[in-house]
This record gives C-alpha cells, sequence and structure tokens, in this order.
C-alpha cells in the first residue's frame, strides 16, 4: 500500500531562488504542452499523447537553455499532468458534467513539482534534490518503507513542504472493535452529534475571523496593482486563510482519530455537499463546518485501525422516530424531536444520529462476519444456532438478552423489539 508522509521545507534564500525559478519553468512546459495538444487538435484533427510530447522537450532545450536547469523528469511530469487534466475534461464530458477545459497557468498558479522516481535522497538530515541542492527538512517523524516519488510544493504564505509517497507493507490489522458502534449526524449547530448524546461543538473558524479576514481584503483593495505595498496586505490576506485551514484540517484529524480509536463501525449520512452549498443562506457555514473533511479523513484511518465507515441515505434520518419510526415532519427551525405516538423526546440531532446508526447496521449482512474483523476477533464469529439460540447478527442476539435480563435499553435498541417480540418465547437466557 501507499503512504504519504509530509515534512517542513526550510531552504536558504538561493536555495529558494532555484526552486522558484524552477517552479516557473515547470509552468512554462506545462502551457507549451498544453498549446501544443490543443493547436494540433484543431489544425490535424487529431489527439495528442503524452510519449508524443515526451518528444518534445529535447527541442525545447534547444530553444530555452534554461530548461536543463530543471531535472528530466519533473518536465516529463508536468507533460503528465497536462495528460491527466486533458483525461479529467473528457471524463466530465462524457459524464455530462460542465466539461471545463484545461486553462493555461498564469504567473504564481503553479506551485509544485515532482521527481517521479530519481533525482531526490534523504541523507544526514537533509533532503538532496537534483539541481536544488541539500534543503533543510524538519523530519518529525521516521519514514517507513521505500520511498517512491518526491513532491515539493509552495504554500500561498511562501512556506514549502516535502511530501514523499512511500510504498509499504500492509500491515496486520488490528482486532475488530466488537460491539462499538456508533451513528454520526454533522450539522452546523453542533459540529458532530453521536448517537450516544455526545456533541462536538462546531468552533466556527471561518466566522471567528471574518473581522479581520475583511479588514485584510479593504487594505488590499486599497492598493495599487503591481506595488510592493500590494504585495504585502495580499500576504497578509493569505495568512489569514491559512490559519482558517490548518484549524479547520487539525480539527478534523482530532475528532477522526478519537472516533476510530473508540468504535468500531462508524455510520455517517452520504451528503451530497454540492447540492446543498445551492442553499446562499447556509452556503457558507456549510463550507465553513468541513463535514467531507471529517468523512475522508475517518474513512482512510479506520482502514488501519480495526474499524469500519459506512454511508448511509441521509433521507429522513431527522424526520423518523428513532423509536417507533414515526416520520415526524420538522423545520430548520425545529431542534426537538417529539413523537405524538410514542411519547419520545430529545434532541433532532441525536435521533437523527440514531437512524444512522440503524441504517448503518442494516447495511451490513453480518457485522461480525470475517470481512469486517480487521483481524482475530476476540469472540467467537459465529454462536451456535441450534435450539435455544437465536438466529442473526450478533448486535440483534445481543439486544435478546438484555431485554431476558431486564436491562435498560436504548432508543435505536427498541427499534428491534417488534420484530424479535414473536422469538423471545424461543431463547434460553
Amino acid at each position: 500500500m501507499l503512504k504519504s508522509f509530509k515534512y517542513r521545507l526550510y531552504p536558504t534564500k538561493s536555495q529558494k531562488t532555484r526552486m522558484e525559478r524552477t517552479l516557473d519553468l515547470c509552468r512554462w512546459t506545462y502551457n507549451q504542452t498544453l498549446a501544443y495538444r490543443k493547436d494540433t487538435w484543431e489544425n490535424e484533427g487529431r489527439s495528442t499523447s503524452k510519449f508524443e510530447t515526451y518528444n518534445l522537450l529535447p527541442a525545447w532545450k534547444v530553444e530555452r537553455p534554461e530548461l536543463t536547469e530543471v531535472h528530466s523528469q519533473v518536465l516529463q511530469n508536468v507533460q503528465e499532468r497536462v495528460d491527466l487534466a486533458f483525461k479529467a475534461f473528457f471524463k466530465r464530458v462524457k459524464s455530462g458534467e460542465k466539461p471545463g477545459y484545461p486553462r493555461f497557468k498564469g504567473r504564481g498558479w503553479y506551485d509544485s513539482f515532482t521527481y517521479p522516481q530519481s533525482g531526490f535522497k534523504l541523507e544526514a538530515g537533509k533532503l538532496r534534490t537534483s539541481k536544488i541542492g541539500d534543503i533543510k527538512i524538519k523530519l518529525h517523524r521516521p519514514i517507513e518503507g521505500k520511498i517512491k516519488r518526491l513532491t515539493v510544493w509552495r504554500t500561498a504564505t511562501g512556506k514549502w513542504f516535502a511530501c514523499f509517497s512511500v510504498e509499504i507493507e500492509d500491515p496486520p490489522k488490528p482486532p475488530w472493535k466488537d460491539g462499538s458502534m456508533v451513528g454520526i449526524d454533522v450539522g452546523l449547530e453542533s459540529f458532530a452529534t453521536l448517537s450516544n448524546g455526545e456533541k462536538i461543538d462546531n468552533p466556527r473558524f471561518f466566522r471567528s475571523e471574518e473581522r479581520a479576514l475583511a479588514k485584510a481584503q479593504r487594505r488590499l483593495s486599497k492598493c495599487e496593482t503591481g506595488t510592493l505595498d500590494r504585495r504585502k496586505a495580499l500576504k497578509v490576506v493569505q495568512r489569514v486563510h491559512e490559519r482558517i485551514a490548518n484549524r479547520r484540517y487539525n480539527l478534523t484529524h482530532q475528532v477522526s482519530c478519537t472516533l476510530v480509536s473508540r468504535f468500531g463501525l462508524i455510520a455517517f449520512e452520504d451528503l451530497s455537499i454540492k447540492n446543498m452549498l445551492q442553499n446562499h443562506h447556509l452556503a457558507k457555514s456549510i463550507s465553513d463546518a468541513a463535514w467531507r473533511m471529517l468523512v475522508t479523513t475517518t474513512t482512510y484511518k479506520a482502514e488501519s485501525a480495526g474499524s469500519m465507515v459506512v454511508l448511509v441515505d441521509p433521507r429522513n434520518t431527522s424526520q423518523l422516530c428513532s423509536r417507533c419510526g414515526l416520520k415526524v415532519p420538522k423545520s430548520l427551525s425545529d431542534r426537538v424531536h417529539e413523537c405524538p405516538q410514542c411519547g419520545l423526546v430529545m434532541d433532532r440531532d441525536e435521533n437523527a444520529a440514531i437512524n444512522i446508526l440503524r441504517l448503518g447496521t442494516q447495511s451490513l449482512p453480518k457485522a461480525r462476519s470475517p470481512a469486517l474483523k480487521g483481524g482475530e476477533c476476540s469472540h467467537e464469529a459465529e454462536e451456535n444456532t441450534s435450539a435455544g439460540r437465536m438466529e442473526g447478527p450478533w448486535w440483534r442476539r445481543m439486544i435478546v438478552r438484555a431485554v431476558c435480563q431486564n436491562q435498560v435499553l436504548r432508543p435505536f435498541e427498541l427499534l428491534h423489539l417488534k420484530e424479535l417480540s414473536d422469538r423471545l418465547s424461543t431463547i434460553d437466557c
């Protein structure tokens, strides 16, 4: 499997100049490759492969000798990016989406270059790169496995990072966290509400920095284009955006790490956030919440933590009663769920989280099948289904035992009592 390791770089002034020069030459190569493919199609009516564009590099190096300052495979990777851009364009055309033809890169709009196979080496706490030199790197954690490629990229505020793509052996998966399940309802009032009643506050990072951002943008708008004052004002705006992004990134990683360490089954709603952003009254708050980032980070962490992430249909999760299943219509302003049939009164987000968990468990045919265990399970995978035993998933058998022992059941467990009521007499408690 492939894994990425990101580290901060601290180049000297001369190294920074060479790295920025490399980015500019990569940008020129990108634009020339894009122009060649575009002209070839318009004039000759044929498409161009990336291997054909590779053959253009020797002639370009004669035309522009400064291209020899860049490693050859870095320039080939630039042309591969153009090829990937066209593949994505044709894919969007085929699926009926807005095509979005590949665009030329203006100055300052090309921020990374890649060494696909060679041209770099870690040595004595420094990153040795071809044509640039030994760059100081902050190795805050060791690199595991075999390094396959290196990407050097620059942030908007001028920070430099190295991202290593590493091939490692598939690690042995830890034991499946048997019996620990949670449904999560993401929202705006609370960042996330868990089916066990816990709530994670919504920090609203963009809202908290909105005043500082508006002040910085007003100063930027008053500066003349091309002046030193404008570049300084632009840096201030970029730092505010970077601070917001870093705080949001930190929150999602902390929450996702906590979830995969506590729960074996984590159920989220499969939200269409792109469509939700069409609501211009809530678009800013939805974008600030970073729900998709939480789902993505939780999913990839769960793969190596003995957990599993399930996405469920979000329809009516807030409307259905988690106890009796009655549909109770509610508007966004109604924050309490009140069921007229069974009398259940609870927070609407917790009610939705319980429904999400129910849908998540229903989507699994057998929650303790070998495919869902990360490794060896602490209990037997299947119980004896002879006389006196209950057939079905383990969570259903757990509920039956709780009923027989007069234990208090949570609302999501009560959903299954009706289905089990006619079979309780056959169970030997």
